[in-house]
């Protein structure tokens, strides 16, 4: 009697390709990638017309020109990154988005952490690694934190409590520009994962599919 083989189960001929990155995600993302450029480049100007450290920015690399049209520009991609922001929360709330974030545990972090500095971190499309976890964990606190400074220094006398919270307002600008620094640092350490992952860029452009 022949010993029969198993067979490779097949895949369904039915079953449609899986868009890795729907259209709400990539929508909010390129939106926000311009609010936060655009912002940060305005607020630099602004910072330049009161420094609270001892530098400025080089005017080559800010917006607006001026100290009126710099504070017009960070204004505008406020309410674009505030309801930006909050499309994306309720999209990825209701959709289960955040469950690619979470949970997120140490072990895992150091385990990817290594592989990534030794260029053996394996990347499947649609699956975020523990890296890129913890940056897009921490760049949404950092994202609350610099709205929340910057409507403390906005309205400090009708929203006294909020510039109390957070220790006055010299202090609510120092919160405001190190989280600025945070989500900088963060624009920085994405665009060198891209580069070094091209393959992941043409999904966020496009959608991508996985086959099934």
């Amino acid at each position: 009697m022949t010993r029969s083989t198993p067979t490779k189960p097949q895949a369904n001929p039915g079953a449609k390709p899986r868009v890795i990155h729907p259209w709400p995600l990539r929508l909010t993302h390129w939106l926000n990638a311009v609010a936060v450029v655009m912002m940060i480049g305005s607020g630099w100007q602004i910072y330049d017309a009161s420094p609270i450290f001892g530098f400025t920015f080089p005017p080559l690399i800010t917006i607006g020109g001026w100290l009126g049209a710099a504070i017009a520009w960070h204004l505008a991609m406020m309410w674009l990154l505030v309801v930006n922001g909050l499309i994306y929360f309720l999209w990825s709330a209701t959709t289960g988005h955040f469950r690619k974030i979470f949970p997120l545990s140490p072990r895992a972090f150091w385990h990817d952490l290594t592989a990534a500095l030794t260029f053996n971190l394996k990347h499947e499309p649609g699956v975020y690694n523990a890296v890129q976890k913890l940056l897009y964990f921490g760049v949404l606190c950092a994202g609350v934190v610099i709205v929340l400074s910057g409507l403390a220094i906005w309205k400090p006398v009708q929203l006294w409590f909020l510039t109390d919270a957070l220790g006055g307002f010299v202090i609510a600008r120092y919160v405001h520009f190190f989280a600025m620094a945070a989500i900088a640092g963060f624009l920085f350490i994405h665009l060198l994962l891209v580069a070094m992952v091209p393959k992941v860029l043409p999904p966020m452009i496009t959608g991508g599919r996985i086959e099934p």
